[in-house]
């Protein structure tokens, strides 16, 4: 585009990293059309010059009219933001199967829908990138978050292999992943009913949960600011891990999983014929 400006599409824009990253794209010169399920809360982003729509990752007839809004706008798409979430706190059995479809459905198949809807428009032009707002629950598990964590490893996989399908198409694929940060998104969250039984394990997260709530060690528009510079450089990482509490948190869970392949291997490699 004329002075290199690209255009965004960005679900989830109402709050937190999505309006962070439209506030940042606009900073940075491009044009971006916000969206959220309710669009009237984007009014203050409008006025700062974004172009806004109606986007309900759930639903397959607002994704189509949301991209069609912005080729309208625009002509194209540059990067996608598939930022859109929702948060469901229990143990697995506190869970109930409406609220573990519920989960799937923004997480997992909400990007899902609003990738697939895209990626001809970045196909046909040769170029684009995707950007999945995961987290660090979405490379390991926490005991109450369950099911939100196995929507994340759901959208990991996915888009791990979406990298590798579309990199000789021109279209790059950033998998974010951030740790606890300053945003509504945990106040915001669905809790079930708790059994007793758990209190020990799912319970105790509830309790951390709540004490983080206002005290979550990160800064957004650190955040945004990183995600922009990696975008901006000549070669992004698949993954971006955000936060000290991401890094650590990552780094742990990989070297007690490579201490257990190391103390198994003998029985593990005892199957070859």
């Amino acid at each position: 585009m004329e002075n290199n400006n690209k255009v965004w599409l960005i679900t989830g824009c109402s709050t937190g990293f999505g309006r962070e990253l439209v506030l940042a794209a606009l900073a940075a010169g491009d044009q971006v059309m916000a969206t959220a399920r309710r669009p009237e809360t984007l009014a203050d982003l409008a006025s700062r010059g974004a172009s806004t729509a109606a986007l309900d990752v759930t639903d397959p007839a607002s994704v189509a009219a949301a991209v069609e809004a912005t080729m309208a706008v625009f002509g194209r798409i540059d990067v996608l933001v598939n930022n859109a979430g929702s948060l469901v706190m229990g143990a697995i059995e506190e869970v109930s199967m409406q609220q573990l479809r519920e989960q799937f459905d923004v997480v997992y198949f909400g990007a899902a829908e609003v990738t697939q809807a895209v990626l001809p428009i970045l196909r046909s032009q040769g170029s684009g990138t995707i950007v999945q707002m995961s987290s660090l629950g979405g490379l390991k598990t926490y005991p109450g978050y369950g099911v939100y964590n196995s929507a994340k490893h759901a959208l990991e996989g996915y888009s791990e292999a979406l990298a590798t399908e579309v990199a000789p198409l021109g279209i790059r694929v950033l998998i974010v992943e951030p740790g606890a940060f300053r945003t509504p998104f945990n106040g915001n969250k669905v809790t079930t009913a708790e059994l007793d039984i758990y209190r020990e394990t799912a319970g105790a997260t509830r309790v951390n949960t709540a004490a983080l709530l206002g005290n979550e060690p990160n800064d957004p528009v650190k955040g945004v600011a990183a995600i922009m510079k990696a975008l901006d450089s000549g070669n992004p990482p698949l993954r971006l891990l955000l936060g000290n509490d991401a890094v650590d948190g990552l780094r742990e869970h990989h070297e007690a999983l490579l201490a257990s392949v190391t103390e198994w291997e003998e029985l593990s490699r005892s199957t070859a014929i």
